[in-house]
């Protein structure tokens, strides 16, 4: 099972220099078949990334950019008339596929994003009167520039609650980047090979239940996600004046899903409260909704999440 994730890895390695918390991050989301939200500047290699993943997986990909003209009907499908046959046929979106990249969500408007909705959540798209399930695995990646605003829509906090985690992708170190330019310079990076594909996803998808959390780590977890609702009983009365809305219900299962993911990725059989603490940023950066006190004190939601795991207390 590690040698499987640890070729998959060094096949993605070959074109994305860095990033290793992306990898990580995309890994957990197709073992728990979640989505992924990933926010940075252009020019990252989010796209790259995710396109590496399809290949060493051999997994279909696909890719829509979200622009403020696009219609919902573009992504999800529509009915067409056949003049021939005089009948209507169905014609299926980018959205059939295993890997779906939503490249700059936040340029469509409400209306569009929430074609999305059905997808990500029952794993099947309803297009006219038929309803019709996509193939599994199944994953969205997301992105939106955390830059650039004008002109950009807002995720609503229902569409954001649908995302597994939110990974937030800075800039590569010096050093990275000079083997990236240098890679560039000696023509190119590696052709990916697949080293696994359906079979082996489905198998570690299944190992996943044999990963053991104490019950002392669940308390763990839950405390983390009540400390964003009730801050003021975990000792964080500073906080609790910047939080608008805490983490929900799903968080707290996203959160038991991702830690075991990451344990299984770790070759454990086994969750630690560092396990959690890896992914709980991910989890819960987009679900700890602040108000404008916060904006105005220049505290965002990973301020809060750092306060909440300084207060409760580690098993």
């Amino acid at each position: 099972m590690n040698q499987t994730i640890e070729a998959i890895k060094k096949e993605v390695g070959k074109v994305i220099v860095g990033h290793e918390h992306l990898i990580d991050s995309m890994l957990v989301a197709l073992l728990c078949e979640g989505h992924l939200l990933v926010e940075g500047v252009p020019g990252l290699a989010k796209t790259t990334a995710i396109n590496a993943l399809s290949k060493a997986l051999g997994l279909d990909f696909k890719r829509v950019q979200f622009t403020p003209d696009l219609l919902p009907s573009d992504i999800t499908g529509t009915e067409i008339y056949d003049q021939k046959s005089g009948e209507f046929k169905v014609k299926h979106g980018p959205v059939f596929t295993n890997l779906l990249l939503a490249d700059e969500i936040n340029r469509a408007p409400a209306k569009v994003q929430s074609a999305l909705l059905e997808v990500m959540q029952e794993k099947q798209v309803t297009i006219a009167e038929e309803t019709y399930k996509v193939d599994r695995p199944f994953l969205v990646l997301a992105t939106q520039n955390p830059v650039e605003q004008e002109g950009t829509y807002r995720l609503p906090e229902a569409q954001l609650d649908r995302f597994m985690m939110k990974v937030n992708v800075g800039y590569n170190t010096i050093e990275e980047e000079f083997e990236i330019v240098s890679r560039v310079a000696a023509k190119g990076f590696g052709a990916i090979s697949r080293v696994a594909g359906k079979p082996e996803i489905e198998a570690m998808q299944k190992a996943l239940d044999g990963v053991h959390v104490d019950e002392a780590v669940q308390k763990y977890m839950l405390k983390l996600i009540f400390a964003s609702r009730y801050p003021k009983e975990y000792g964080l009365e500073e906080m609790a004046d910047y939080i608008e809305f805490g983490a929900s219900p799903r968080a707290s299962i996203d959160l038991y899903r991702a830690s075991r993911a990451v344990a299984l990725i770790r070759g454990k059989d086994y969750v630690t409260p560092v396990d959690v603490a890896e992914v709980v940023h991910d989890v819960l950066r987009h679900r700890v909704i602040l108000n404008y006190k916060a904006e105005a004190a220049g505290v965002d939601s990973d301020d809060i999440i750092k306060s909440i795991l300084k207060a409760v207390r580690t098993p």
